[in-house]
C-alpha cells in the first residue's frame, strides 16, 4: 500500500472528539508540573510516556484527572487551550470541537467568569494566529454525579457566562455504573439553549448505551460508539439517521476497550453506511495524534488518498460549523486532493 503519511500530513482536517485537558502535550504538561511541583505528575517529558502507560480504563481515568488538576489558574488555563491549538494547527487541522469539562475547573477554585475569558482568549489568539477554528463542548464529567451535570448545565446555558464558542453538551467519564438516563433534563436544558448533543456511550459497555444516548439525551453524534457493532438494528438505525460515530482507534486500545487493532469495529461501521469520523480523544496521553489516527483507519478500512479525503469530509458533514464553513472546507479538502493526485 502507498505510504499515506505525507498526505495525511498536509490533509486539511477537522476534529470532533478530543479533549482539553487530554491534548496536553508532553511539553504542556511538563511544564504545567513544574508550575504545581506538589503534583505527582512528572515534570521530566520523557518520563510521561511511562506515566502515560494504561492498565485499564480506571487507570486512564486517575491518570487523567491527576493532570486536570495541574489545572488550577485561569493562566494555567489559557496556556493549555493556546497550545493545543498550536499543536492542532501543525496538523493542518482547521476546525476543531475541543471537549471542555469546566467542572474539573471551577470546582478547583477558578472563577467561572476568569476560565471562560481564558478559554475565549486562547479561541481568538489561536484563530488569529493558525487560522485554526476551535469550539467547545462542555462536557459532564459523569464520574461526579448529578452536582457536576447540574453546573455543567448552568455554565452551559446561563446568558453572560456561557461562552461565545460554545456548540454542544457532552457527558465523558467511565460508563460503567454511570446509566445515561440519568442525565436527561440536563441534556434537555442545554438543547432547549441551542446546544447539540454529544453524549460517550458504548465505549466500554454494550449497545444499550448508546440506545440510551439517542432516545434519552437525543445524541446528534456518539462519542466512541464502539459496541455499536453488536446491534445490527442499532447500525441501521445510526447509518440511516446519519449519526456519526467519533471513532478513536488509538485510545480504544490504549484503555483495553478494544483488545487489538486488527480487531477494531471501524470497518464493520463503515460496511453498514455508518458516518465514521475519525479523532484522536486525549491525543499524547496515547501516544498518537491526528494524523496518525488516519493513517491507523486507512489501513483497517484498506483506503487510497480519496478514501482518506473521504473520510476527513465526513468529518466536516457531522461538525457544527456554519453551512458556509462546511462548504470551504470540504472544498479545501477537494482541492488538495485533487492537487496531491495530479502532481
Amino acid at each position: 500500500m502507498t505510504d499515506l503519511h505525507p498526505f495525511i500530513a498536509g490533509l486539511p482536517k477537522a476534529e470532533l472528539h478530543v479533549h482539553h485537558v487530554g491534548s496536553a502535550s508532553p511539553r504542556i504538561v511538563s511544564e504545567l508540573a513544574a508550575r504545581h511541583p506538589d503534583s505527582k505528575v512528572p515534570t521530566d517529558p520523557e518520563a510521561l510516556a511511562d506515566y502515560f502507560t494504561f492498565t485499564d480504563f480506571a487507570h486512564f481515568i486517575d491518570v487523567y484527572l491527576s493532570v486536570v488538576d495541574l489545572v488550577r489558574t485561569p493562566e494555567d488555563v489559557r496556556l493549555l487551550t493556546f497550545e493545543v491549538a498550536r499543536d492542532m494547527a501543525r496538523q493542518n487541522i482547521r476546525y476543531a470541537e475541543l471537549t471542555i469539562t469546566p467542572y474539573s475547573s471551577t470546582r478547583r477554585g477558578i472563577d467561572e467568569r476568569a476560565f471562560m475569558a481564558a478559554i475565549e482568549d486562547a479561541r481568538k489568539a489561536a484563530e488569529a494566529e493558525f487560522g485554526t477554528v476551535l469550539r467547545w463542548c462542555f462536557d459532564i464529567p459523569g464520574e461526579a454525579g448529578l452536582e457536576a451535570a447540574e453546573e455543567t448545565a448552568r455554565l452551559a446555558v446561563t446568558d453572560g457566562i456561557r461562552p461565545e464558542g460554545l456548540v454542544s453538551f457532552g457527558l465523558g467519564g467511565p460508563e460503567i455504573g454511570v446509566p445515561r438516563p440519568q442525565f436527561k433534563p440536563y441534556f434537555d436544558r442545554a438543547r432547549a439553549a441551542g446546544l447539540h448533543s454529544v453524549p460517550h456511550a458504548g465505549e466500554t459497555t454494550g449497545p444499550e448505551t448508546v440506545w440510551d444516548a439517542l432516545r434519552e439525551l437525543g445524541a446528534e453524534r456518539i462519542g466512541h460508539g464502539t459496541s455499536s457493532v453488536g446491534d445490527p438494528e442499532l447500525l441501521v438505525y445510526l447509518a440511516e439517521h446519519r449519526i456519526a460515530l467519533e471513532v478513536c482507534p488509538t485510545s480504544n486500545i490504549a484503555t483495553r476497550a478494544v483488545a487489538t487493532l486488527d480487531e477494531h469495529p471501524i470497518r464493520q461501521m463503515a460496511e453498514a453506511g455508518v458516518l465514521v469520523t475519525v479523532n484522536s480523544d486525549d491525543p499524547p496521553m496515547f501516544g498518537s495524534d491526528l494524523n496518525n489516527e488516519y493513517a491507523v483507519a486507512a489501513r483497517l478500512l484498506g483506503l487510497d488518498e480519496r478514501g482518506v479525503a473521504g473520510l476527513a469530509k465526513n468529518a466536516v458533514e457531522a461538525s457544527f460549523l456554519d453551512p458556509a464553513g462546511k462548504l470551504r472546507l470540504a472544498a479545501e479538502i477537494d482541492t488538495y486532493t485533487e492537487d496531491w493526485l495530479a502532481r
